[in-house]
């Protein structure tokens, strides 16, 4: 079982300090910039491979931004929750592994808890986009309004001027059942998939494929597991009163991040694949690390 080394503990030591720092300024940029309309996560967010926004660099930066700066207090909110763990856990393992450990661990656990994130996204929508190649085949009203049901989230859509647009033509094209809007709706359903360019204002309207995944959860998932991996038995306190062993509070959010990315319930815009992604590359660094050098580790 790891041990602290007397007389060396920091309570903010170096690597957790900065990277609050950082997480920190980056998010004081998104408020500013956005006020002259620029968004870093178009830049910076993590996207999906077909998007009109992706680059290679985003699944590294992505772990520095937090929320959208149209939402003041759900960005404050995401940055301070991310933040406080990454310090109450976060400086505990640093203290024991040294800063470049902790840091490298801290990085791959974003970078691998992005790729499980991309490979569920890349395979949700693969399956859209399979579904759209099918309706191109019969574009009736029918087959609109199963797609609708089927591939379109409401609830995770109503900001996006591309689903109200869908929305409108499946409200009339089953009001006008006779009506031929077959084209129509195969264009509405490509712009909601893919984002267009509005000639008159040469403005990009993004489409589903452009959302852009932001936090450091990943990685702070990964911090949080690895606290209970090795100090499994440590109390922490439920709302500052019932005490609970680390491990079970890990294996408690690790079987709720699973249920909710499966149920993906209406509205849930979290990554919880990421959040498990965190878990499972922190449990294999741990592994490879505990055959390296069983005197820290067991």
């Amino acid at each position: 079982m790891t041990e602290f080394r007397p007389g060396r503990f920091q309570i903010l030591p170096s690597v957790v300090k900065n990277l609050i720092i950082v997480n920190s300024l980056v998010v004081f940029a998104q408020f500013v910039l956005g006020k002259f309309g620029i968004d870093l996560s178009d830049y910076f967010g993590l996207h999906y491979w077909r998007s009109h926004y992706y680059h290679f660099w985003q699944f590294l930066s992505h772990m520095f931004l937090h929320g959208s700066y149209n939402d003041i207090d759900g960005t404050i909110m995401h940055l301070f929750s991310n933040m406080f763990a990454l310090w109450m856990f976060g400086s505990i393992l640093e203290n024991v592994w040294g800063p470049k450990r902790f840091f490298i661990f801290y990085i791959i656990c974003g970078l691998g808890a992005a790729m499980l994130h991309m490979g569920v996204v890349g395979y949700e929508f693969h399956t859209i986009g399979a579904a759209f190649d099918q309706y191109q085949l019969n574009p009736t009203v029918d087959q609109f309004n199963l797609f609708m049901q089927q591939h379109v989230n409401p609830s995770a859509s109503l900001s996006n001027p591309l689903y109200l647009q869908l929305q409108e033509l499946n409200r009339t094209w089953n009001n006008m059942p006779s009506a031929n809007l077959s084209s129509e709706s195969v264009q509405a359903i490509n712009q909601y998939l893919n984002g267009f360019h509005y000639a008159p204002t040469h403005q990009y309207i993004p489409g589903i494929y452009d959302e852009a995944t932001v936090g450091a959860s990943g990685a702070v998932f990964g911090i949080l597991f690895a606290f209970g991996y090795l100090f499994p038995n440590t109390l922490l306190y439920l709302y500052f009163l019932v005490p609970i062993k680390a491990k079970y509070v890990v294996g408690a959010y690790a079987l709720f991040e699973l249920f909710a990315g499966i149920r993906n319930s209406a509205g849930d815009n979290i990554a919880h694949f990421a959040h498990i992604g965190g878990m499972l590359v922190a449990f294999i660094i741990l592994k490879i690390w505990g055959r390296q050098n069983r005197r820290d580790f067991y």
